[in-house]
């Protein structure tokens, strides 16, 4: 049974062998691969034919890839590395907030608005994303000027080639400071100079940014607290009378607020409040 055994599995190699087309014996009329001649000392080398000779010689030619228009490319700054240079931008990116709330009178339009919202008497309306579009909306209009100052001086040249990225960031420094000079109040600046121990400046241009930042932003707080003030005052005196008139008729189970809210917003809307207000602020800033 064993011999039996061996048998079969040599059948079903062979049929496998057979059916997978490769030889099992050598075809004796099969051409012999041609013989190599010895190389002999003194005897020419062999040499290939003429019309092959310059294929090999002439250099390989890489046929540029298709470059897409879509594609972006960030190149390191100066001699830095790729990923440096991406740490760099999204810690700017991260930083554009800061800026805007401490560069720009984003800060004094947006409480203005908050301390409006509040003495009407209104809880959500206008909502917040409303008052933050609308503060945008008007500090691009302001600062306008002075982005445009910036773009001539510094960003302009570094397109061209003719400054530097260090040169720009100092050429775009003027007009931002000269516009936070001429709001800074020398009251807020005097106390930040004392505070960082710094030497009296000759002139406010020899002013530093550690203290010419949060001075101006400490003055455009107190100038917006100043005009939400003023605007508290008319619907204050609203709500005194309607208090005092409802309790003198005995209504004490209604709420003031009830009505001297409709009475404050009727007031607001015939005065054309909204055009007041932003022309009132706009003219703030000169």
């Amino acid at each position: 049974m064993s011999a039996l055994n061996r048998l079969g599995r040599l059948a079903a190699l062979l049929l496998v062998l057979i059916g997978s087309g490769i030889p099992l014996f050598a075809d004796a009329a099969s051409p012999e691969p041609p013989a190599i001649p010895p190389f002999t000392a003194g005897a020419p080398a062999p040499t290939m034919p003429e019309a092959a000779a310059p294929a090999l010689n002439m250099p390989a030619r890489i046929s540029p890839s298709p470059v897409d228009p879509n594609e972006i490319r960030i190149s390191g700054v100066g001699k830095g590395s790729v990923p440096w240079t991406i740490v760099v931008l999204l810690t700017f990116l991260t930083l554009i907030p800061s800026l805007l709330l401490c560069m720009t009178p984003f800060a004094r339009l947006l409480i203005v608005f908050h301390f409006l919202r509040q003495a009407l008497g209104l809880q959500t309306t206008p909502t917040n994303q409303t008052l933050i579009g609308l503060s945008l909306v008007l500090t691009f209009f302001l600062m306008q000027p002075v982005g445009a100052n910036i773009y001539e001086r510094s960003i302009e040249p570094l397109q061209e080639g003719r400054i530097t990225a260090m040169q720009a960031i100092e050429r775009g420094e003027a007009p931002v400071r000269q516009f936070m000079l001429h709001y800074v109040r020398d009251k807020d600046v005097a106390l930040f100079v004392d505070l960082a121990k710094e030497p009296r400046p000759r002139t406010p241009e020899d002013l530093s940014f550690r203290v010419l930042l949060p001075a101006y932003i400490l003055s455009e707080l107190k100038v917006g607290f100043q005009i939400g003030a003023v605007l508290f005052l008319p619907f204050l005196v609203i709500d005194m009378v309607v208090a005092s008139v409802s309790t003198s008729v005995g209504m004490l189970q209604l709420p003031p607020v009830v009505i001297s809210t409709p009475l404050k917003l009727l007031l607001f809307v015939m005065v054309d409040g909204w055009h007041l207000l932003i022309g009132s602020l706009m003219k703030s800033f000169n």
